[in-house]
């Protein structure tokens, strides 16, 4: 059997408007397709196609359609002051933050080509996270009830190195991860990141002492999603991801 073949762009630095607009539309195609394939005969088919986005944003908070905006703790004047952007989305989750030094990753896939179980999608992005900490020497593990990758959970010490937070609707995912990297910390301190207040926040270069190579981070991260989805990851130039 064959494998999928998976669109992959790294779109490197673009506001989280840009990159939302992108994905709704990816999106829409996909659901639109499914919704055509439905009328017409096995044969007639057109498959569904499915892309892997990298990103960074510059400095942005983003708010889970059932967080709690009070898990923001600064104001527009203070947003504005720390050159910070905020958007409530369509994801699951609570608020959480993106900025440079961090890889994000929007995968757009149609689960009927692969599992329809929301949350084995969860754990196997989770995996994927969890496999590249693993290259670096690191431990990454889940938090029981709590969403992403987590370091020395079960102690005091337990802290998040990466947060995840997912659409999906007819078997079509959207957003994604956001795996801090060479992320500064700092603007951490102006949410309660996923809305849990009793642990900690950190970073591969934190982790490591040292800064981290991204390029070559990423090529971890793709190398591992290819690995646990069982795909081929195409690269494709952002100009052709939609009607190609």
């Amino acid at each position: 059997m064959s494998r999928r073949a998976v669109r992959f762009a790294d779109l490197g630095n673009v506001t989280y408007r840009e990159a939302w607009d992108l994905q709704e539309a990816i999106f829409t195609e996909v659901v639109d397709r499914k919704t055509a394939n439905r009328k017409l005969p096995e044969a007639e088919r057109v498959p569904t196609q499915d892309t892997l986005l990298f990103v960074e944003h510059p400095h942005v908070y983003t708010l889970g359609k059932s967080g709690d905006l009070g898990n923001l703790l600064a104001d527009d004047e203070r947003l504005k002051a720390i050159n910070a952007e905020f958007f409530k989305t369509n994801r699951g989750g609570d608020i959480t933050y993106h900025g440079p030094g961090q890889l994000v990753g929007y995968p757009i896939l149609d689960l009927d080509e692969y599992f329809t179980d929301i949350h084995r999608y969860l754990r196997t992005l989770e995996e994927v996270i969890i496999a590249t900490l693993a290259d670096y020497g690191l431990s990454g593990d889940r938090s029981p009830g709590e969403t992403g990758v987590w370091l020395d959970v079960g102690t005091p010490f337990a802290r998040k190195i990466c947060a995840m937070g997912v659409r999906a609707s007819r078997w079509v995912t959207m957003h994604g991860w956001a795996f801090n990297l060479n992320t500064d910390l700092r603007y951490f301190e102006y949410i309660i990141p996923c809305g849990i207040k009793d642990k900690a926040v950190t970073s591969l270069q934190r982790e490591l002492g040292r800064a981290v190579d991204e390029v070559e981070v990423k090529e971890r991260v793709a190398g591992h999603f290819a690995r646990l989805f069982e795909v081929d990851l195409v690269p494709t130039p952002a100009g052709r991801l939609l009607g190609a």
